[in-house]
């Protein structure tokens, strides 16, 4: 993308009056030079995508390691029976992003949103929002422009893999992605979407990639809901006036620059934080031990 930052798709939108999805497909017609149908059809095509990955979920399947799956159905099991505190909407999203993560450590179809690790947080909040507010489908694509413009800019500015940032640039930069995207959707402003998308990310700053065993199953599949919850709740700040004190271009900035200063203990090797306690690693013995 040509865009380096958000104040430069700010500006060209409103230079030429476009919103902030229309300036993202703008430029994506530009560089793979493609037309806005061939363009637009491939985002459905996307979405589709991330529909089929929540519908094929199975909650008997098991991860190899057999610390992954069936945990999203208990949340829509508790769901059913009204003993989720936040409610059937953040439920609902909560349920979704555990049965993304879930099937994405049993080995199934899903979408990097923007990586395999974080693909529960967009497909959580984008379709429970489009089946509970009873949105028009190419609303949605519109959002997922949105979407894709930021996770653009974050790639650019700093990074979105763990292995090179931490979790932060996983889960931190879909939840970023999902904030400004449902800002958009509830009637946000370019500016608020990109207020959106700081204060969601400045929520999850330093946070480490310590997979335990390797994997990318613990933590991972959870922090998928958090990433969620924490989208919705960063762009409701934002729709209702509350604009992140450090810019937005700049808190990409910082979560580059902390990323960087994390030790590589902390970057999805394994070696640290939550893979290091006594448990993390009595579980990676026990799955290794077997494969010797």
């Amino acid at each position: 993308m040509s865009y380096k930052s958000f104040e430069e798709i700010i500006v060209r939108g409103r230079e030429n009056n476009r919103k902030f999805w229309e300036v993202v497909l703008e430029d994506d017609l530009k560089e793979r030079q493609v037309t806005r149908e061939e363009s637009m059809e491939k985002m459905r095509h996307l979405y589709h995508s991330m529909k089929a990955a929540d519908h094929a979920y199975d909650a008997e399947v098991m991860s190899a390691s057999k610390l992954v799956g069936g945990d999203g159905q208990k949340i829509s099991k508790a769901l059913q029976e009204g003993r989720i505190l936040s409610g059937p909407f953040i439920g609902e999203i909560m349920a979704k992003a555990i049965k993304m993560g879930e099937s994405n450590a049993c080995m199934k179809k899903v979408v990097a949103a923007p990586t395999a690790g974080s693909c529960g947080v967009i497909p959580a909040v984008f379709l429970t929002y489009e089946q509970q507010y009873q949105v028009p489908e190419d609303k949605m694509i519109e959002a997922m422009y949105v979407a894709a413009g930021i996770g653009q800019v974050i790639a650019i500015r700093a990074f979105i893999s763990g292995a090179a940032g931490g979790c932060q640039a996983e889960i931190g930069s879909a939840s970023a992605m999902a904030a400004g995207a449902i800002a958009y959707l509830n009637g946000g402003t370019s500016e608020e979407i990109s207020h959106a998308c700081a204060m969601s990310l400045k929520n999850l700053l330093g946070l480490v990639c310590d997979p335990v065993a390797g994997l990318v199953e613990v933590p991972c599949v959870k922090r998928n809901v958090i990433g969620a919850v924490n989208a919705i709740t960063s762009a409701d700040m934002a729709l209702a006036g509350i604009k992140s004190k450090i810019p937005p271009d700049e808190v990409i900035d910082a979560m580059r620059e902390i990323g960087e200063a994390l030790p590589s203990s902390l970057k999805e090797t394994g070696e640290g934080g939550l893979a290091a306690t006594n448990t993390g690693m009595e579980i990676a013995k026990s799955i290794m031990e077997p494969l010797v």
